[in-house]
């Protein structure tokens, strides 16, 4: 399924092959649910609050991937019968369901479109935005990922014609074609302040392309906006590796989930995504998390897929106002309690809806909330597996919602204070339809008033600043002097880069010195977009705070601790880096601001900057300052290789950092002949050797750190543990699963099992360990028994991402099989069946192909009793 990191989930499945066109017309047919009633779906687990009913099944909706809800309420679900591994094209398309009498269960639905591997829908007024997979007409092999819309302009429930394009190409086309999409471009969601954001997976992409031509490369993952229009594409996070959605706030909070390496314990990470910000992975979130925004918590194990941000009034208060992460591994819906800290938030997790792999969840504007389940459809989809859920409080009543395109500027104004984020962000899509003369004074009447809700005075602002463009300006700049409406003032002044030329700086130059953090913050995002390199001193005066440390030398630091205080110092440098600050920055060295300017000069690979950290360092009597100096221009030795799209750093990178595939530049003889002359001169070689292996310039004369021995495995004879015949291998698959529900097993035996069945060869269980095949020391918070028992009893059908086998040839005809545990720009490291590890050349491979089958061979716990077994698997139960 999707971007899944985690489940050892069954992938052997039927495909149905739907045909090749990229929409289909239809005549709009209805259908009365008559699936009995214990033969539905439904959630396992949720609050006593709210009544939860099967909405539709995988007759009507299977293999759901995501699902978005229109304000009236039609769902809009995506189905994707491909899956995240599948590549056979034909498979997916969006099923539009209606509940015509409000009962909690799917009256009509209708194929809306034939899409591939839908992975974010938005219904926004007559149109329906689509993130989804593009195959090749002539070849049937995936071609990138485009950003489309679609139009029911006579409500049908069908759209009207072939999809627009938006954004073409916004995921890089081979690694599509190899492995699916579990790392692909992802979910979709608009907010308040008119902009589409877009969930990246790392697989980045290369050469995307807006509606205005501008193309855009991005190597890793984070999240992107466009217009609804197709323009202005830009990134606004970066640094992230597996996030699925995103969930927004009324006052533009970004919330998601994403996860660290396979195999690394696939640990999700839930985060506050601040514009402009660097979240690191995979080359700085462990080794230089002192540059980076960490995360706000590690919640070990899992799987995160769709977001929401709840907020609609007739909810109740404990559920409301909340983000809201569904977890695909964990097969549970969370909540997050945000508390504000500084510019951001710390937060606590609790577990709030149980559903069977849920994939999304979204609201429409009456209160119905609606989530989708995977329900074990496996990596490549299921036409017998998912559903379709609606959730609302006990004491919840339906309201429809007006049909807006009737509704007068005063109602549509009176909704932007609406209790529903949905309503609020409907009836301004549905203003900015309309000539702006029309409503503009009610909405600034609105925005002005002090009575009213600080969201609905948020949502009035966004959407004046939208519908006036550079003549609100004037307006706007006086909001600035509102202590409730300053942060997102400038935040509505400085979102355009094409309506910057009337805006002046000086408001800005004001909120850096605001007592608000979140004023500091907003203020120093907006100096970075405005081009005008004459604020870069106001710049570097951000205070850098204590928190700014780098951890030591061979050690992970704090990527999953909330560090509020770095987040203002943080912005300022992106910032800087933005503006090409590199003067200001190396004026500023020996200064007070000496701190931050060498932090942004880390990012500025220009021959001024080498050149004036050289005179700097030369000018200095200051022995740390030198020191500082000569760090950075270690660092700048090398930088990234401009990204081709050709590549890609696979589940389980090299993550040392500070660059994943390194290269020098034009300046990088210069730096190393100025490093190798200080070095001479010093008494502290071992300075210069940890610089050379923390920044990976490899220069030879520093020399390097004697790398520790490895460790000899004992090598584990699996086809002679398979050969033994005891109760489990004399028994049919069918009889040792429902055996396993009558032992409970020792969970004591089952570890000594574990090590005589040769598990130990492929799997850790702890993180102390060596790191090898799909990680067990947290497989029970994934899976249960049962879906453990069936992954070892059969291995191919259960074959995790991540780790399938693969087969590299490489030069003088030689073979090796195995999967890969650690790859980098320059090595592949494989582990084979037997544990044995090889560590290959990237120059010397000559081709590398991923097998279908698991390289875990079937029959490894066929000479055990059932006891045994199930002690086994209440071992492995156990581990969490």
């Amino acid at each position: 399924m999707l971007k899944v990191s985690y489940t050892l989930i069954a992938s052997l499945l039927f495909l149905f092959l739907n045909g090749t066109q990229p929409w289909k017309k239809e005549t709009p047919k209805n259908y009365t649910t008559t699936n009995q009633k214990d033969s539905l779906r439904n959630a396992s687990g949720w609050p006593e609050e709210l009544n939860i009913s099967n909405f539709s099944s995988a007759d009507i909706t299977p293999s759901p991937a995501c699902i978005a809800v229109a304000p009236s309420g039609e769902v809009y679900v995506g189905v994707d019968k491909i899956g995240s591994l599948g590549k056979k094209p034909g498979n997916g398309s969006i099923v539009r369901l209606v509940d015509t009498n409000n009962d909690g269960k799917v009256d009509q639905h209708t194929t809306y479109a034939m899409v591939d591997n839908p992975r974010g829908i938005l219904p926004i007024g007559d149109r329906v935005y689509v993130l989804h997979t593009v195959f090749s007409k002539e070849t049937g092999i995936a071609s990138g990922m485009d950003l489309v819309f679609f139009e029911d302009k006579n409500n049908d429930g069908v759209a009207d014609g072939p999809s627009s394009p938006l954004i073409e190409h916004i995921s890089s086309p081979k690694f599509l074609q190899s492995r699916g999409t579990d790392h692909s471009t992802n979910g979709i969601r608009m907010g308040i302040d008119g902009w589409i954001y877009i969930a990246v997976g790392d697989f980045g992409f290369h050469n995307a392309t807006d509606r205005s031509g501008k193309k855009m490369t991005m190597l890793g993952g984070g999240i992107v906006r466009v217009r609804p229009d197709g323009t202005e594409m830009e990134v606004y996070t970066h640094g992230m590796r597996n996030i699925y959605d995103v969930a927004i706030d009324p006052y533009m909070n970004i919330f998601a989930r994403g996860n660290t390496n396979d195999g690394g314990g696939w640990n999700i990470r839930f985060s506050n995504q601040i514009q402009s910000g660097e979240y690191g992975y995979p080359v700085l979130f462990k080794h230089f998390t002192d540059e980076i925004i960490p995360a706000l918590i590690d919640l070990g194990g899992g799987s995160g897929t769709g977001a929401l941000f709840m907020d609609d009034a007739t909810w109740p208060a404990k559920y409301n106002n909340v983000p809201m992460m569904a977890d695909w591994g964990r097969s549970q819906l969370y909540i997050h309690r945000v508390t504000p800290d500084g510019a951001s938030f710390t937060q606590k997790e609790e577990p709030f809806i149980k559903l069977a792999q849920i994939t999304d969840i979204d609201i429409d504007a009456s209160g119905r909330a609606y989530l989708s389940a995977w329900d074990g459809a496996g990596y490549s989809g299921n036409p017998k597996k998912g559903f379709v859920v609606r959730a609302v409080p006990k004491n919840w009543v339906y309201k429809p919602f007006a049909d807006l395109k009737k509704a007068s500027v005063s109602k549509l104004t009176s909704y932007l204070a609406s209790g529903s984020a949905v309503a609020r962000l409907a009836a301004q899509q549905e203003l900015l339809t309309r000539p702006t003369k029309k409503y503009s004074k009610a909405v600034w009447k609105l925005t002005t008033d002090k009575n009213k809700p600080l969201a609905a005075r948020v949502a009035a602002l966004f959407t004046y600043a939208q519908a006036t463009g550079v003549e609100g300006v004037a307006n706007l700049l006086m909001l600035t002097e509102d202590a409730d409406l300053k942060e997102f003032a400038l935040r509505a002044l400085a979102d355009r880069k094409g309506n910057l030329a009337p805006v002046p700086t000086e408001p800005f130059l004001n909120g850096l010195k605001d007592s608000s953090p979140r004023v500091r913050v907003a203020a120093t995002v907006g100096l970075g977009r405005f081009g005008r390199t004459e604020v870069a001193d106001a710049l570097l005066q951000v205070a850098v705070p204590s928190t700014f440390a780098a951890p030591a030398i061979g050690t992970e630091g704090p990527h999953a601790t909330p560090n509020s205080a770095i987040i203002p110092a943080h912005i300022a440098v992106r910032s800087l880096v933005s503006l090409n600050a590199v003067d200001a920055c190396v004026k500023a060295i020996g200064t007070a601001n000496s701190t931050i300017a060498l932090w942004a000069l880390r990012y500025m690979h220009d021959s001024k900057a080498a050149n004036g950290l050289m005179a700097a360092y030369q000018r200095t009597n200051d022995e740390s300052l030198k020191k500082q100096i000569l760090t950075t221009l270690s660092r700048i030795y090398k930088k990234e290789a401009e990204y081709d799209g050709s590549w890609w750093w696979s589940t389980r990178p090299d993550t040392h950092g500070p660059y994943y595939k390194a290269i020098t530049w034009e300046s990088s003889a210069a730096i190393k002949d100025f490093l190798v002359a200080e070095w001479q001169k010093s008494a502290d070689k071992q300075f210069y050797i940890d610089l050379n292996s923390r920044h990976r310039m490899e220069i030879p004369e520093f020399g390097k750190e004697e790398p520790v021995a490895v460790k000899e495995e004992v090598k584990v004879d699996l086809e002679k543990i398979r050969n033994k015949k005891g109760q489990v291998g004399e028994a049919s698959i069918e009889d040792v699963m429902l055996a396993m529900a009558k032992f409970q097993g020792d969970a004591a035996l089952g570890k000594t099992i574990f090590t005589q069945q040769g598990c130990i060869a492929c799997h850790s269980l702890s993180k102390g360990e060596v790191m090898k095949g799909p990680f067990m020391g947290q497989i029970g918070s994934i899976m249960n028994r049962e879906q453990i028992a069936e992954s070892i009893l059969k291995p191919n059908a259960s074959i995790s991402q991540g780790f399938s086998t693969v087969l590299i040839t490489a030069k003088r005809n030689k073979s090796y099989m195995g999967f890969i545990t650690e790859e980098s720009a320059t090595k592949v490291v494989l582990r084979d069946i037997t544990g044995q590890v090889t560590t290959l050349k990237t120059s010397d491979i000559v081709s590398r192909k991923e097998m279908e089958t698991s390289m875990m061979p079937s029959g490894l716990v066929n000479a055990l009793s059932y006891e045994e077994f199930a002690s086994l698997l209440t071992f492995l139960a156990q581990q969490k």
